[in-house]
Order: structure tokens, then sequence, then C-alpha cells
């Protein structure tokens, strides 16, 4: 069933996510890739990956139940 994430989900998720889009567009333009549609679509799918294991990841420290 749906919940709804915590609040320090949200807030850790948020901050997280910013933080690694910003590294890991740091890291393509060091590597030479070119600035276009793919590679911000790269850097937002990945940064949100980030950004979702971070929330996973602080929902189980916390101990918060899905479905309550």
């Amino acid at each position: 069933m749906f919940a709804l994430p915590s609040m320090w989900n949200l807030i850790v998720s948020t901050i997280v996510f910013f933080i690694a889009a910003w590294y890991i567009h740091r890291y393509l333009e060091e590597q030479g890739i070119p600035k276009g549609m793919t590679r911000s679509l790269l850097v937002f799918v990945l940064a949100s990956m980030v950004s979702w294991g971070a929330g996973e990841a602080v929902d189980w420290l916390t101990g918060a139940q899905a479905g309550v």
C-alpha cells in the first residue's frame, strides 16, 4: 500500500538531490561530455536515484514503517 514519506525523508532527499546533481554535473563536465538533453537527463536520473536511496536509508534508520 502507498505510504507517505516521513518529514526527514523529504528534507534529506531534497538536500541529497541537489548535492548529487552538482557533483554528477561537475564530473561529466570534467570528462568532456558535451552539454545537451541526454546529459541533463542522465544527471537528473542519477541524482534522483541517489536521492531516493538516501530517503529510504533515512526511513530505515528512523524506523518509519511502510503503510502506517
